[in-house]
């Protein structure tokens, strides 16, 4: 059974798009045509059991297409459409999505749907410290304590990076070592890796494997069997067993794996998590408005026929709301992020052409959802029972799904659960996912040496990733507190600072021209990239201005100490302040001496 399970997955693969998704006509029906010879053969009919019908032709889809257009019609002509009536709770929740604020909105999404992968940082300290040693005054990540690059022009001293400078390659692995999302590949053993790991019928290959599934699947926690990650799919079939008891033990997350997909529902983060959806060709953050058409689209499909008029789902997302009218490009991104799960094929290339036939997993469409959302009152509560749980999962979760745990930011009740099992209580998920721990005084922070299990990076390239580490370096080098002053918690950033520091960035290195033309944006945008990796919080808008705090775990990208730094040729660099030489006094000789 499992065979012809899998045998699914690769024909619609055939049948579906390039890059291994599905989409387009034919692939569902390949995928029905496969079901139907594996029930007769398990029901003695005609048929090998091992044979896979090949697809319907495409030009049989489409004059099913035509009739389901014609059905249409004539539905529409009676004021209503039997086949595509909306789920109750993903409508209101899209009406909640369009009545809330971006933060919020954001939330929302994390809450409902729990789609969002784990977000840790890169390498960790070379040198071991003590836990009692301040994130300020501690050992910094390799790439900034490399010594500063000489520069005779002036300006911004940034250290080496070359890790940074590597090319990357599909799995985020480093070229030379495979990812941990990779399988190994036949015949290659892992280089200075003991027997039994190489032994792949040994108890350390069995590990390697259950730690690759889990890893992805808090990476992507939808994964297909014929999509992108479909490689570490047979392994999360294999262990599904043994990962369900361990994600509901650690983290209280249901991890459901059916024939052709595997997902693990997380649970939400609580307010004020930053995470949210972005286009996936683009990048562009999700608009509140974006997220309405994303849960009302999800309202129809997840009921919806198999082959579908593109056209027919426009006039169903109207019918069922039409206060929800949104934009082209809100449209757009919300069946762009559908597309990219799998729970639509192909999208038309021209937005106008009505007729284009759609494919629709209902399957998939089913999975999206995290939780039923009609249970909650409003988008707060929903955010709040979505985060609710006992102080240990609570704590874990924020330790497999960010990139540092601050004490302070605890509840008392987390906070002691913390105290109590601070050397425990991580190790357990950093050996359940190949993590390392961090200790300082302020809290724990779980890295991840082969910077796979993250979405944003630090060191990264790009230029707002590159500007945001050297604006992160001379913040820290700038307001951190001095050995043996440590402050009660965040330390506050002058605007003037940021600003200063940016413009040494814009002055001194080479900009795209948005940037170059925009410096709000470059602001904007750094400051949000530090602010999702945690190294800098919004201030209380009672104590504004200033309207950034620095964080501890920033200081972990301090550079490496210039004995000698060259002044600066930026407009607001410091101007070079000569250093006076002492003079000595020269005591005069006896034969230097007046005679009386």
């Amino acid at each position: 059974m499992e065979q012809q399970e899998y045998a699914v997955g690769a024909t619609r693969v055939a049948a579906g798009r390039p890059d291994g998704r599905t989409g387009g006509v034919g692939a569902t029906d390949a995928a029905v045509a496969v079901r139907e010879a594996a029930v007769r053969a398990a029901s003695g009919g005609d048929g090998a059991p091992d044979a896979v019908p090949t697809a319907r032709p495409d030009a049989t889809a489409r004059d099913a297409v035509v009739r389901d257009a014609a059905a249409h019609d004539a539905a529409a002509a009676r004021g209503a459409d039997p086949e595509l009536s909306p789920d109750p709770g993903l409508l209101r929740l899209a009406r909640w999505f369009a009545a809330a604020a971006p933060d919020t909105a954001d939330d929302l999404c994390t809450a409902s749907f729990g789609l969002y992968p784990a977000r840790h940082f890169g390498a960790p300290a070379e040198s071991a410290a003590d836990p009692e040693v301040s994130w300020w005054h501690g050992p910094t990540a390799p790439a900034a304590r490399r010594p500063r690059e000489a520069r005779t022009d002036g300006g911004l001293r940034r250290a080496r990076r070359d890790a940074a400078a590597l090319p990357v390659v599909r799995s985020g692995a480093k070229p030379g070592r495979p990812g941990r999302h990779r399988r190994t590949e036949r015949g290659r053993a892992l280089p200075d890796a003991p027997a039994t790991a190489q032994d792949r019928s040994g108890e350390g290959h069995t590990a390697a494997e259950r730690r690759i599934a889990a890893r992805l699947l808090l990476a992507h926690p939808l994964v297909t069997a014929s999509g992108p990650h479909a490689d570490g799919f047979p392994l999360i079939r294999r262990h599904r067993d043994w990962l369900t008891e361990r994600f509901d033990t650690l983290l209280g997350y249901r991890l459901v794996v059916g024939p052709w997909h595997a997902r693990l529902r997380k649970a939400g983060l609580g307010p004020g998590a930053a995470r949210r959806l972005e286009h996936p060709a683009t990048g562009a953050p999700f608009t509140p408005a974006a997220y309405a058409q994303l849960a009302l689209a999800l309202a129809l499909l997840v009921d919806a026929p198999e082959q579908l008029r593109y056209g027919r789902l426009l006039d169903a997302m109207r019918a069922a709301a039409p206060e929800l009218v949104a934009a082209p490009a809100d449209l757009a991104m919300a069946l762009a992020a559908l597309a990219d799960w799998q729970v639509l094929g192909e999208l038309p290339a021209d937005p106008a052409d009505t007729a284009f036939p759609l494919t629709v997993d209902r399957e998939l469409a089913r999975a999206v959802p995290a939780g039923p959302p009609a249970l909650a009152d409003g988008p707060a509560d929903l955010i709040r029972r979505a985060a609710e749980a006992e102080p240990a999962t609570a704590v874990r979760r924020l330790l497999a799904e960010t990139p540092a745990v601050l004490a302070a930011d605890l509840p008392e009740d987390r906070r002691g659960w913390l105290r109590r099992h601070r050397l425990s209580g991580p190790a357990a998920l950093a050996e359940f996912l190949g993590l390392e721990t961090e200790l300082r005084a302020e809290g724990v922070a779980l890295l991840d040496p082969a910077e796979e299990l993250t979405d944003l990076a630090l060191p990264g390239s790009g230029t707002l990733a590159q500007a945001a580490l050297l604006l992160v370096e001379c913040l820290v080098e700038e307001v951190r507190p001095l050995p043996g002053d440590i402050p009660d918690g965040d330390v506050p950033i002058p605007d003037a600072l940021i600003d200063g520091a940016l413009g040494d960035v814009a002055d001194e290195y080479g900009l795209p021209s948005r940037y170059l033309a925009d410096r709000t944006a470059l602001r904007r945008d750094a400051l949000d990239l530090l602010h999702r990796l945690g190294l800098i919080t919004p201030a209380p808008r009672s104590t504004r201005p200033p309207a950034w705090l620095l964080r501890p775990p920033a200081a972990r990208y301090a550079p490496a100490p210039d004995l000698h730094p060259a002044p600066g040729t930026g407009r607001h660099s410091r101007p070079a302040v000569p250093v006076p030489v002492p003079t000595v006094p020269t005591v005069p000789t006896p034969r230097d001496r007046p005679r009386p």
